[in-house]
């Protein structure tokens, strides 16, 4: 009988740019985001309580976790992350599921974490990423079985599982969001880290909404989803490195009557869903060392993202696909200018000037720093001059897929405009430089306190354009780190 106790103290705090937003009603005092400063922490426990090498129970709680100390946002709240009111003490419950080895294969049971492949569609919120925090993630009430068909020391893998969704990018179960999935998965995995594989999954999810006082009525989604997923690793011939990739691409298709045009509603007609969202990475490393010392001196790498975007919300097809907002990629165009422009569109949708009632599917247009509509490249590099020590440089160069509409302008005054009320033609996003350092020191009792820094200059290109066509202006990100992993 053995426990372990595993997790990690992390303090951010950040300076940044106060981002132009468009007005909130008539208040002309809401024209930005109204944040400069802000700081953060979490506390991560996740313990585990194991019998022999069988049987597990393994949990994770955040706690304390929240913003408290910096300045409140302002009208953003629809996001998952607002820092909209100082709460330094919140509690945020992850996983606690029993894990059983059974000479038949692997059975899993209660609140488990999602992930799979690169983490663009299920991602767990516990991966470390070269640049941002990971925070929420997937997280479900599942029963789930993996096994080796062909025997254990086989490398091909079948696991089957159903699943009630506590939390993840499109639904929250304490909100009210009712999410039921199946789920298969299929794939080959080497013992060299080379692995291929196929993932599917079905989701019925509903939420009860009020259309008048009284009267509620459901929204709801069925999709089908179809993912595949892979990943080599290769030594480079006659020199000390390895090369590596991975690739994901995944597809949805189904119905919804979340978000629908007025006469659709009407004819009680559902709104088709066909989105594509897909991303690939390459790279190189060098080595240093020998043995158990050997360590990557030098890492270079290039991913590519491609996310479908909708330019016309009243032609009956979604095509909006969204990342999953852990899939990291730079520090401000898709983490802080695109999540908060969509968060306040969010809001607005719902403001009672506009609306007697939020508008269908106004909770999922905040991206929370989700890849969506764009597609980019995001080369990468870590120079490591010795093994505690990161130095990291990276830039993000992105356009739109689609043209950039904001579907509550399109609802409330009829007309294209992109989240600035510029011109939805405009499909450059911008380019964004990126730099990092971090430094790790080993401590008794298997300890690591982690310092480092991070920061980023954004250019935006037309896509934040105003309707005179005025670019909005540069955005800063700076972010200090302080951490303590045991």
């Amino acid at each position: 009988l053995r426990f372990q106790l595993h997790g990690e103290y992390q303090v951010r705090g950040s300076l940044l740019s106060d981002l132009p937003l468009r007005q909130f009603g008539t208040d002309g005092s809401t024209n930005s985001l109204g944040q400069t400063a802000r700081v953060t922490h979490w506390l991560r426990f996740t313990p585990r309580l194991s019998y022999r090498d069988t049987l597990s129970v393994i949990g994770q709680l955040d706690v304390p976790r929240g913003f408290f100390a910096g300045q409140e946002t302002r009208h953003v709240d629809s996001a998952e992350y607002a820092y909209d009111e100082r709460q330094p003490l919140g509690i945020e419950p992850r996983w606690l599921y029993l894990e059983y080895l059974s000479p038949i294969g692997l059975f899993r049971v209660g609140q488990q974490p999602s992930h799979w492949g690169m983490g663009i569609l299920a991602n767990d919120g516990d991966h470390p990423t070269l640049f941002g925090d990971y925070q929420g993630g997937s997280i479900a009430e599942r029963v789930i079985f993996a096994t080796k068909p062909a025997g254990k020391d086989s490398p091909f893998n079948v696991a089957v599982g159903g699943d009630l969704v506590f939390k993840d990018a499109t639904a929250d179960l304490v909100d009210g969001d009712r999410a039921f999935q199946g789920v298969l998965a299929a794939f080959y995995a080497d013992k060299h880290d080379n692995m291929i594989g196929f993932y599917g999954v079905y989701r019925d999810q509903r939420r009860t909404r009020e259309s008048l006082p009284g009267r509620e009525f459901d929204e709801s989604l069925k999709v089908w989803v179809f993912d595949s997923s892979g990943k080599f690793n290769a030594k480079i011939p006659g020199l000390s490195g390895h090369v590596f990739g991975e690739y994901e691409v995944a597809y949805l298709l189904g119905d919804t009557s979340s978000f629908r045009t007025v006469n659709q509603t009407r004819n009680n007609e559902r709104e088709d869903v066909r989105a594509l969202g897909a991303s690939a990475s390459l790279g190189a490393v060098t080595t240093s060392g020998e043995g158990d010392g050997r360590w990557g001196n030098f890492v270079a790498q290039l991913e590519w993202g491609w996310a479908q975007g909708d330019a016309n919300p009243n032609d009956g097809v979604s095509r909006r696909f969204r990342f999953d907002p852990n899939h990291n990629v730079g520090l401000i165009l898709f983490d802080e200018a695109l999540a908060w422009k969509t968060a306040r569109a969010s809001n607005s949708a719902s403001d009672p000037a506009l609306t007697n009632r939020p508008a269908p599917g106004s909770q999922l247009l905040p991206s929370n720093g989700g890849v969506f509509g764009a597609t980019y490249l995001n080369p990468t590099v870590v120079w490591r001059p010795t093994r505690p020590l990161d130095l990291k440089l990276g830039a993000v160069i992105a356009q739109t897929t689609a043209d950039v509409v904001d579907p509550v302008q399109v609802a409330t005054t009829g007309r294209f405009r992109n989240y600035d009320g510029g011109d939805p033609k405009s499909h450059d996003l911008g380019v964004e430089i990126d730099v990092g350092t971090e430094y790790r020191l080993a401590l008794d009792y298997d300890m690591t306190l982690q310092l480092g820094a991070q920061g980023g200059v954004f250019f935006p290109g037309n896509a934040f354009a105003d309707a005179a066509g005025n670019k909005m202006d540069k955005q800063y990100l700076g972010v200090a780190k302080l951490g303590l992993q045991y």
